[in-house]
């Protein structure tokens, strides 16, 4: 590998609900490319927390990094995540998901709006796609307030859906000002942005927010972000990581963060 430091912040075990394959097989597959580190980042969607069980879901995936975290000991990093999604949604599932363990890292993310299920599964037209964008940035910038998280994941997310599998075009310089609302408000609370590769193994192409935004968090005065493949099978993890390196290089960046305790680490892209 060209760089020195790979590390995959974003990573989904068979404890998550479309999780594949277990924490071992992820860390070992991360292990055989060569990464510096592995986070497991199993979901807990806070507005289905009792429905779902996810408290139950999330302490498994904590014993089993737990286990193979001794395994690496002094070959690779393996930490604890969790991908806390809509936790302004139900504060109080956030709370208790927070409270379960002494996170490494947290992953804040939004996928579906309030009263909507999740993006994925939305039927989009050139009449409904509009609104919807201007609901989730509004929604993510509540949640970038809310700030119970280290990073904020795949930041356009809808544009999967919308832009990829839907094939809706739309000038992405209309919420230009919503997305820059969110960028200041990461800045201003010392929160990482997340370049997410499960774009690019998608009909979209692209990372997640892709360059441009990348760039412009940068330009805000972004310093912390963060890379993750988003894997949910074993085959997935580390991919597209080294591109995204490279993009955070086009942006000005020397450095990308890993985190640890919920403190940054800055490791030297090259």
């Amino acid at each position: 590998m060209k760089y020195k430091f790979i590390s995959d912040s974003h990573t989904h075990s068979e404890n998550s609900f479309d999780g594949k394959d277990s924490v071992v097989m992820l860390t070992d597959r991360a292990y055989n490319l060569g990464l510096h580190s592995i986070t497991i980042t199993d979901h807990c969607e806070c507005n289905e927390y009792g429905e779902h069980n996810y408290h139950s879901d999330i302490v498994n995936s904590v014993m089993d990094v737990v286990k193979v975290k001794a395994l690496y000991n002094g070959k690779m990093e393996v930490y604890k995540g969790i991908e806390l999604g809509q936790a302004t949604q139900n504060k109080a599932a956030a709370e208790d998901a927070l409270s379960i363990t002494d996170y490494d890292f947290v992953l804040g993310s939004l996928h579906n709006l309030k009263g909507e299920k999740d993006f994925y599964f939305l039927e989009y037209t050139s009449e409904n796609y509009h609104g919807l964008l201007c609901r989730y940035f509004s929604e993510l910038l509540e949640l970038a307030e809310y700030g119970g998280f280290d990073s904020l994941a795949h930041l356009t997310y809808p544009f999967r859906y919308i832009l990829g599998n839907s094939g809706i075009k739309f000038d992405i310089r209309f919420y230009q000002d919503m997305i820059d609302a969110v960028l200041k408000k990461l800045v201003e609370n010392e929160k990482a942005l997340e370049i997410n590769t499960s774009g690019l193994r998608q009909v979209i192409g692209t990372t997640l927010p892709d360059e441009n935004i990348v760039r412009r968090f940068h330009e805000l005065g972004g310093k912390y972000v963060t890379l993750g493949s988003d894997a949910h099978r074993w085959g997935d993890v580390g991919a597209g990581i080294e591109d995204g390196l490279r993009i955070m290089l086009r942006c000005g960046y020397t450095h990308f963060t890993v985190y640890e305790k919920r403190e940054p680490k800055l490791l030297p892209i090259l």
